[in-house]
C-alpha cells in the first residue's frame, strides 16, 4: 500500500523523556522512588495532556503533597530537562522525508504550554506539515477518537498513514483503524522501515 504521510509520536521518538532518570540525577534513586510511590506524577502529567494549564495543576500537587512539594514544582520548573535529549537521527528523518515531499505530523499526548515551550527549544516541533496533540484536542491516545480526528482532518486514507509510537497500545488502537503502523525502539530500526516503503534511499535515511 503507498504510504501518502508518516506520522510521528514525541516522546521517545523525537525527543527522550525519562522523567524517572532526571530525578534518579537531581535526588538520588531512594527519595524519587518515594516520591514516584506517594505522588500520582502520571495522573498529574495526564491532566496536562489533557489541557490542563501546566504550572498550575504542577504547582496545585506540589501544594497538595508538601513534604515532596520541592520535587514536583521541579516538573515544571526543570521540565525541558526531563524532555530531552533531542533524538538528533529521528529529527533528520523527519527532515528527509519533508524533502521528498511526504507529508509529516504529530500525533502525541503533549500538554499546550509544554509543547509550546518545547517548540521554542527543539525547531523540528515546528517543521511538521499538520499537528494533532492531545492538550489542544482534549482527547489522548490511544483513545480511538483521537485516530478519528487524524483522518477527518487530514482526509487520507488510513492504510496511507504511516505511524510510529513507542508505547505498543497506541500502535494498536492505530492498526484497529488499518493504519500501517512502526512500534518505535530506536531510529535506525525506523529508518530501515522507511528505506524498506520507498520513502528514503539508503544515504538519506543514515543518522
Amino acid at each position: 500500500m503507498t504510504i501518502e504521510a508518516v506520522i510521528f509520536d514525541i516522546g521517545n521518538v523525537l525527543i527522550e523523556w525519562h522523567p524517572e532518570r532526571f530525578y534518579d540525577s537531581v535526588i538520588g534513586q531512594d527519595r524519587r522512588r518515594a516520591l514516584f510511590e506517594a505522588v500520582d506524577l502520571s495522573g498529574m502529567n495526564r491532566r496536562v495532556d489533557l489541557g490542563a494549564p501546566f504550572r498550575e495543576t504542577v504547582y496545585e500537587t506540589a501544594a497538595a503533597h508538601p513534604e515532596f512539594g520541592a520535587e514536583i514544582r521541579m516538573w515544571f520548573d526543570d521540565w525541558i530537562k526531563m524532555a530531552s535529549p533531542e533524538i538528533l537521527h529521528s529529527a533528520k528523518l523527519l527532515r528527509a522525508l519533508r524533502k521528498k515531499d511526504v507529508p509529516v505530523f504529530a500525533l502525541s499526548n503533549f500538554g499546550v504550554q509544554s509543547f509550546e515551550y518545547a517548540a521554542t527549544v527543539y525547531p523540528v516541533f515546528s517543521e511538521f506539515d499538520r499537528r494533532y496533540v492531545s492538550g489542544y484536542l482534549e482527547i489522548m491516545k490511544p483513545d480511538p477518537s483521537i485516530y478519528q480526528m487524524v483522518e477527518d482532518d487530514c482526509g487520507l486514507a488510513p492504510s496511507g498513514l504511516l505511524f510510529t509510537d513507542d508505547r505498543r497500545d497506541n500502535i494498536e488502537a492505530a492498526q484497529t483503524r488499518g493504519w500501517q503502523t512502526h512500534l518505535f525502539e530506536g531510529p535506525e530500526g525506523l529508518a530501515k522501515r522507511l528505506v524498506g516503503e520507498g520513502l528514503l534511499n539508503a544515504q538519506e535515511a543514515a543518522a
